[in-house]
């Protein structure tokens, strides 16, 4: 990780303030990654980027992640603790394609890419907008990734079968969950059916081969929704295995009734939700700085934390 001091936080985030989800996302994976070109990171597998993320948000904030939820249930709000150092595990490096065999078929396919998510996620975009605004005549009110708490929808995995994650289009997103986005709002077919185009869109991206009865067939020719339901479960059980780390799911149980809820686990709309608020407050310490002391703000962000705080309680005292 390259120089991540005040000065260039703060320049990722008046950046990342033009953009949404996925340019978010990209400007702290380069921020964890500096040395690596824009193409170079968007080749990279979805689990590679969400470990490095992961890195830079031990390296920002800590190892403990305090993760606020709501229980599927019966709606009561749960808070809990997360400790960073257990999770964003790489994948394993692999010389070829993963290869799934069910029945008559022969699958070989890669790991999704965060290019790939990105793609399914621009190609789900336009049909979700254009089918909710015809749906009822209303304006579909968005597509995008996670709320701020960077807590989505219950999910099966990146190639899974019933993946849900709502809200607002300029919600601190990641690509992962805006690969899977339903129109908020919009009725269960619609969203059901957003889903299902943004699974193919990315499973077309990413087969290799395709056997049937040791015939080929051409995968460009091939309608993901003809492979059988149980193909597509394998192939969405392979790339979980092979790559934890995109798709980090949890499973609460509520305190009030008991019941256990499943929620994905976005780091990139985390962090980022994490320098919003880190940015806000240190742009109020530079202010109240400023007026006190006179100081510019590169001489107030060359201060450590500490001498920081204590200027600060200086100027309260006085």
């Amino acid at each position: 990780m390259g120089n991540t001091g005040p000065a260039e936080l703060l320049a990722i985030w008046e950046a990342g303030l033009a953009h949404h989800g996925p340019g978010r996302a990209l400007l702290l994976h380069r921020a964890a990654r500096p040395e690596s070109a824009a193409d170079e990171l968007l080749s990279l597998p979805v689990g590679e980027r969400e470990a490095d993320l992961y890195a830079l948000r031990r390296a920002l904030f800590g190892e403990r992640m305090q993760i606020r939820a709501e229980c599927g249930a019966c709606g009561e709000a749960m808070e809990f603790d997360l400790d960073a150092r257990d999770l964003g595990v790489r994948p394993r490096e692999r010389d070829g394609p993963l290869r799934v065999e069910e029945g008559e078929w022969t699958v070989e396919f890669r790991l999704p890419t965060v290019a790939d998510l990105d793609a399914a996620a621009q190609a789900v975009a336009g049909a979700a907008a254009h089918a909710v605004a015809g749906a009822d005549g209303r304006a579909a009110s968005g597509v995008g990734g996670r709320a701020a708490s960077g807590v989505g929808g219950a999910g099966d995995g990146l190639l899974g079968e019933e993946v849900g994650v709502h809200g607002p289009v300029a919600a601190e997103g990641g690509e992962a969950a805006e690969a899977f986005m339903a129109a908020e709002g919009g009725d269960a077919a619609v969203a059901s059916t957003a889903a299902a185009r943004a699974r193919r869109a990315l499973l077309a991206r990413c087969l290799v081969s395709v056997h049937r009865a040791g015939q080929p067939v051409p995968a460009d020719r091939l309608p993901v929704a003809e492979l059988p339901e149980p193909v597509q479960r394998k192939l969405a059980e392979a790339a979980e295995r092979a790559d934890p780390a995109a798709d980090v799911t949890l499973n609460v149980a509520c305190p009030e009734c008991g019941e256990a809820t499943r929620a994905e686990l976005d780091i990139a709309s985390y962090l980022w939700a994490e320098l919003d608020h880190w940015a806000r407050d240190l742009l109020l310490d530079v202010h109240l700085l400023a007026t006190a002391y006179g100081w510019s703000e590169p001489q107030i962000l060359a201060l450590s934390p500490l001498r920081r705080r204590y200027y600060l309680e200086l100027c309260a005292d006085g």
